[in-house]
């Protein structure tokens, strides 16, 4: 059920008063609202500047109005681009590869020029989640996959040999609580990777087979899209001491057992759990 602090505002997050209404009196703002990955970022890519770009200014400084104390922004590993280097850190530079990317990248920016004395920001850049959720999506690999093999019973790779960073919905979520309550000097400014486990596609694959029952098919065809990244979280380990504790299996595991209990109906059609699916059914403007 629903927490009884909690209070839920349906507003745009464009619309200068239901934002401004929304910061009255909150300390901290944890910025996640956003058309949330490529492919649905390209469906209207008008919209989704006009959400994840031009009302991002307006937004921090209506927070800032308000009083609030700390900012803590969702940006994305993918605004690194595709990097040779071994392990990809914080300090290396950004190369989005698309506009999606490319805004998440050109927020933490503004971001960073808003920050002032009392007004303490932070930006994390998180791995592709995974994981049961009870709004959940079925369009983030760890997901696709497992969606597939329980229903499919076949799970189609594209490449294989990628790798690709997760973290656990459930190690996101302590994070962010977590980043409520570290102290201003421990995040002011500052920009951490948020993930957990890289591991190649094929390997994913593997894992929900082993999950889910040896009878699943693993097809592996051939791929245009090699992007391979090795996100490094070492910093937010050493800084902040967070270590997540949930892996890529568990994840697995969280939604196996979710599709028994009859959890996610209707898992390979309803529009609720693939972004694009549901920006298309509502006509999202």
């Amino acid at each position: 059920g629903e927490h009884p602090n909690l209070r839920c505002i349906k507003g745009d997050i464009r619309d200068p008063k239901a934002v401004a209404k929304s910061v009255e009196n909150a300390n901290a703002v944890i910025h996640l609202a956003c058309i949330s990955n490529d492919p649905s970022f390209e469906l209207n890519p008008d919209l989704g500047k006009s959400i994840n770009f031009d009302c991002f200014q307006p937004l921090v400084r209506a927070a800032k109005d308000a009083g609030v104390r700390r900012f803590i922004y969702a940006s994305s590993s993918s605004v690194y681009g595709i990097k040779s280097t071994e392990n990809v850190t914080e300090e290396l530079a950004l190369e989005p590869l698309t506009d999606y990317s490319k805004f998440k990248a050109m927020c933490e920016d503004v971001l960073e020029k808003e920050r002032e004395p009392g007004f303490v920001t932070l930006t994390l850049r998180p791995a592709t989640v995974c994981g049961y959720a009870p709004r959940l999506r079925l369009d983030l690999t760890v997901n696709i996959l497992t969606n597939h093999a329980i229903n499919n019973n076949k799970i189609t790779v594209f490449g294989g040999a990628q790798k690709r960073p997760n973290i656990n919905v459930e190690d996101m979520t302590d994070l962010y609580v977590q980043c409520l309550q570290y102290p201003d000097e421990m995040i002011d400014g500052k920009i951490f990777n948020a993930g957990y486990e890289n591991h190649t596609v094929s390997q994913i694959a593997e894992m929900v087979r082993n999950n889910v029952g040896e009878t699943v098919d693993i097809v592996t065809t051939p791929t245009d899209d090699n992007r391979s990244y090795h996100v490094s979280s070492e910093k937010m380990r050493r800084e902040l001491g967070f270590t997540p504790s949930h892996s890529i299996d568990d994840a697995v595991d969280s939604l196996t057992k979710a599709f028994a209990a009859g959890k996610v109906p209707n898992a390979m059609n309803d529009a609720r759990y693939y972004n694009v699916k549901l920006m298309q059914g509502i006509h999202l403007q």
